[in-house]
């Protein structure tokens, strides 16, 4: 039996350039898994892939910027499998380039949003499922420049930042109970489609998303209960 076997993990942003490598490894540990994305078409891709039997796979698009669709999500999947054991938050973007009195703060409102808007939505949704666990994981993919902010980032960083100032606070509600929430922090992740497009080239400070995947799945394991309100360093 592998290490997460039955378990009920939901992938936010399952469709996105980590999601499809996240949930293939997730798949391989025993996993059931409720994906979503904005997109049905690619999440049906990504559950189609898997090739996992019915029972075992939930792929459904939920505007996670609505919080009333965040917690119905958290809900059905509450139905239809008994509970959920681990969300793994991957929601994704970026906008920024341009010095800190330039940039269109209309950026960091569509940062925020992104960025932190949905983590507060996921969180608020399946908190009560993730303490009933036993086991309960959140694991949210974060950046390098949370903790190291430059002036062409700013809003990117500032938003990055916010989201795990709320991933910590996540934890500090779910100590006691068995469940856990963690940060990964990454500078750029190299996908299987960048590698395939650019061979040649070396992404010395990119982290490839397989590794990334599975140090998602060591901290939604029983090795990692231990481990609240922690910030892992993937990168250099």
């Amino acid at each position: 039996m592998s290490r997460l076997e039955g378990r009920v993990v939901a992938i936010a942003g399952a469709a996105g350039g980590l999601g499809p490598t996240v949930a293939s490894v997730l798949a391989q540990e025993g996993t059931r898994l409720a994906l979503t994305d904005v997109d049905q078409g690619r999440l049906d891709e990504v559950a189609g892939r898997l090739a996992l039997p019915s029972d075992q796979v939930d792929a459904r698009a939920v505007d996670l910027l609505d919080e009333n669709a965040a917690r119905a999500w958290a809900a059905a999947l509450t139905e239809r499998f008994g509970g959920v054991d681990a969300l793994a938050h991957l929601v994704g973007g970026w906008r920024g380039g341009q010095p800190l009195d330039r940039a269109p703060l209309a950026d960091w409102a569509w940062l925020h949003d992104l960025l932190v808007r949905t983590v507060q939505h996921t969180s608020r949704a399946f908190c009560a499922a993730l303490k009933a666990s036993g086991n309960g994981r959140f694991v949210l993919v974060s950046a390098a420049a949370a903790q190291r902010p430059t002036s062409t980032n700013a809003a990117y960083a500032a938003a990055k930042a916010a989201a795990e100032a709320w991933t910590l606070a996540l934890a500090d509600e779910l100590a006691g109970t068995g469940a856990t929430a963690n940060i990964l922090a990454v500078n750029a992740i190299l996908t299987p489609q960048m590698r395939a497009e650019n061979p040649d080239k070396e992404f010395a400070s990119f982290t490839p998303a397989e590794h990334i995947a599975e140090a998602i799945a060591f901290v939604l394991s029983d090795a990692a209960a231990k481990m609240n309100g922690k910030r892992l360093a993937l990168h250099p």
